[in-house]
C-alpha cells in the first residue's frame, strides 16, 4: 500500500494534466478490470465484477489531481510569470523547487530579495504577481525554446517516509485515495464495483460531476485527503483532526452533508474491527462528494479521509498507519453493503 501511494505522488498530475496519473493507474489495473475506459475530461472509470451481479449500486471515487502552476508569461529577462491552479498558500512558495511542462525543465520560484523591500512590503504576503519561476535563462528567447505559456509546473518533491511512520511527499491529496482504491481493483470483491478517478478536483470537482452522471449510482464512497491542523499554534478546538489518529469520517465539510446512516455504519464497521476513526473538529474544506452527491436524482454519499497535514504544499504529510486503515475500512465498507 505504501509503496503504491509512494508511486502515485512522485507522479505529475496538475489538474487537467492528469495523463501520467491516468495511465500509470490504467497500465496497472487494467490486468484486474472487467471494463475500463475514460471519458470526456479524463477521468478514468474501472468497473470490476464481484461475488454478487449489483452493477453500478456501488462507486468509490477519488481524484487523481494535485495542485500546481501554470505559466502565463515569459519576461524578456526569461522569467516565467505564472499563475496558480487550484488551492495554494502564497506564502509556501519562495525558493520552491519545481519542474516546468512534459520535458520537466527544473526551475525554482522566486521573489525580490527582502533587503530591497520596504518596511510596509514585509509586513504583507507578496502577491502572485510579484512571483516568477527562473529556469536558469538568459533572455526571453532562450526560455521559450524550453517552455511555452499554458504550460503545468508542478513541485519538485520526493515521497519520503520519515520519523515515527510518517510519509513527506506532494499530492498525498489524493493520491492516497487512488492508491486504495488501486489495491482494492487487484482484489477479489464481494459485489461488483466502480472504481472513479476524477479529474479536476482541485478546481471545482469538474470531473466527479460528468463521471457520477455517466454511472449513476445508488451509493459513492469518496476516498480523501483531509487538512490536519494539530500544530502549536492553534488550540485544541481548531486543530480539525491528527494523522496516526485513524481514518477521518466525514459528517459534514464545506460542501457536503454526508448521507448519516452510511457514516454510521462506517463508524459501526471501524469499532467493531478495532480500527481507530475520528471525526473534523472544525468544518472545512470539500470533496468530490458536493458533486456526486447532486447528481441526477442523487446519491447517497460517505467518505473516508487521511488526515494530511500542510495540505496543497511541496510537501504534506501523512501516517502511513491511516493510509492502511482506509484500506481495511474501504474493504470492510464494501463487504457490508454486499451484505445488505
Amino acid at each position: 500500500m505504501i509503496e503504491t501511494l509512494k508511486t502515485l505522488c512522485a507522479l505529475s498530475g496538475v489538474s487537467s494534466f492528469e495523463d501520467e496519473v491516468r495511465d500509470y493507474i490504467r497500465k496497472r489495473v487494467e490486468p484486474f478490470a472487467d471494463s475500463i475506459r475514460v471519458d470526456a475530461v479524463g477521468s478514468l472509470i474501472v468497473f470490476k465484477r464481484g461475488a454478487i451481479p449489483t452493477g453500478n449500486k456501488l462507486m468509490l471515487c477519488a481524484h487523481m489531481d494535485e495542485v500546481g502552476l501554470i505559466v502565463k508569461s515569459v519576461t524578456k529577462e526569461g522569467y516565467l510569470k505564472f499563475g496558480c491552479v487550484g488551492g495554494i498558500d502564497r506564502r509556501i512558495l519562495l525558493g520552491k523547487q519545481v519542474a516546468v511542462g512534459e520535458k520537466r525543465i527544473p526551475g525554482v520560484i522566486g521573489l525580490k530579495a527582502i533587503h530591497l523591500t520596504t518596511a510596509e512590503e514585509r509586513k504583507k504576503v507578496p502577491k502572485l504577481t510579484e512571483y516568477y519561476i527562473d529556469i536558469g535563462a538568459k533572455d526571453q528567447e532562450e526560455a521559450l525554446a524550453q517552455v511555452e505559456p499554458g504550460d503545468y509546473v508542478v513541485f519538485a518533491s520526493d515521497a519520503v517516509e520519515f520519523g515515527n511512520g510518517m510519509l513527506k511527499a506532494k499530492a498525498i491529496d489524493d493520491r492516497v485515495g487512488c492508491a486504495v482504491m488501486v489495491k482494492l481493483i487487484e482484489e477479489d470483491l464481494p459485489m461488483d464495483c466502480t472504481f472513479v478517478f476524477t479529474s479536476m478536483e482541485e478546481v471545482g470537482a469538474r470531473g466527479a460531476f460528468g463521471a457520477a452522471f455517466s454511472v449513476t449510482p445508488e451509493i459513492a464512497l469518496i476516498l480523501e485527503g483531509t487538512t490536519a491542523a494539530d500544530v502549536p499554534s492553534l488550540t485544541e478546538d481548531r486543530q480539525i483532526c491528527w494523522p496516526g489518529k485513524g481514518p477521518v469520517l466525514s459528517w459534514m465539510d464545506g460542501g457536503t452533508i454526508y448521507d448519516r446512516t452510511l457514516f454510521e455504519r462506517l463508524r459501526r464497521l471501524a469499532e467493531e474491527s478495532g480500527l481507530p476513526w475520528q471525526m473534523k473538529h472544525y468544518l472545512s474544506g470539500g470533496t468530490d462528494a458536493k458533486a456526486v452527491q447532486r447528481t441526477k436524482s442523487g446519491v447517497r454519499v460517505t467518505g473516508i479521509s487521511a488526515a494530511v497535514r500542510y495540505l496543497h504544499a511541496p510537501n504534506s504529510v501523512c501516517s502511513c498507519s491511516d493510509a492502511k486503515q482506509i484500506l481495511a475500512l474501504a474493504r470492510l465498507f464494501i463487504r457490508d453493503v454486499a451484505g445488505g
